[in-house]
């Protein structure tokens, strides 16, 4: 039976391999005091939260017991949230070297609060935004993601709720090379054009169904496949704490994206 501590264990191996490659405690302030907790600890810590399912960092601070204060654990995690970061572009790059050809491109919405909180939320009022997908309105931020058939992430940007989807691809793409499929929210002729080079890579946008165009077998099946991408968005959610109202601080938000990400990806 697997239990929560064998799940921080084993979550701790791979933290500590990251840190000890990358000489991640050469980061750390060695002047004056010392911090309360290792490195390893901090994001072992952060990652446990989202893997392990635990909905508060009051909670975490309660089951964990860490040799420091509830406070202390807080400021630390929201303070090295950028190591996950760092590790999250290195997990991306060598994902992009081991891709598979078929890349799948969405975004999905990234609430802040309740829509009935909207008008007195303060703390990501500076990037936050109302948008509206298939299920209505949020306020909030989208992400936009890009992973491979067989669910790799490869690439993450994060955007204000009312931004174009479109307007991120080329961007967002840049560096990857493929066959990308995308949903009808994607149809722009200038962007097909502008995205397409030769040989390399080429975007793939699923008709609108009132729009008159044949497909081949390849591309009905492609776009039969463009929902694995939803999984992605799926788990993040449900299983990763990747929507959150709680951080008190911009910091806290941006903390809770990356390790929520850094979780899913080192699962």
């Amino acid at each position: 039976m697997v239990t929560q501590l064998t799940i921080y264990n084993d979550l701790r191996k791979k933290v500590v391999f990251f840190v000890k490659k990358l000489k991640l405690n050469n980061y750390v302030n060695n002047i004056g005091r010392k911090l309360a907790l290792s490195i390893a600890d901090i994001l072992s810590l952060a990652l446990f939260q989202h893997t392990g399912q635990i909905e508060t960092k009051k909670k975490l601070w309660e089951h964990m017991r860490p040799e420091c204060s509830y406070k202390t654990m807080v400021v630390n995690i929201n303070r090295f949230f950028w190591l996950a970061l760092y590790i999250l572009t290195l997990i991306f790059n060598y994902n992009k070297q081991n891709a598979h050809l078929i890349k799948f491109i969405d975004s999905t919405d990234i609430p802040v609060c309740s829509n009935r909180k909207a008008k007195f939320h303060k703390v990501m009022s500076q990037f936050a935004k109302w948008g509206k997908t298939g299920k209505g309105w949020f306020y909030g931020l989208k992400m936009h993601l890009i992973t491979d058939l067989g669910g790799k992430v490869l690439a993450v940007k994060f955007t204000a709720g009312n931004i174009d989807d479109r307007a991120v691809v080329i961007d967002l793409a840049r560096g990857i090379d493929g066959i990308f499929v995308a949903d009808a929210g994607y149809i722009k002729q200038t962007l097909s054009e502008e995205f397409h080079e030769e040989g390399k890579r080429v975007l793939l946008v699923k008709p609108k169904a009132n729009m008159k165009k044949l497909a081949t077998l390849a591309e009905i099946y492609l776009y039969s496949q463009r929902m694995r991408i939803e999984l992605n968005f799926r788990t993040l959610k449900m299983f990763y704490g990747l929507v959150t109202s709680l951080p008190r601080s911009v910091f806290g938000y941006l903390a809770n994206y990356a390790y929520s990400l850094l979780a899913y990806c080192l699962a």
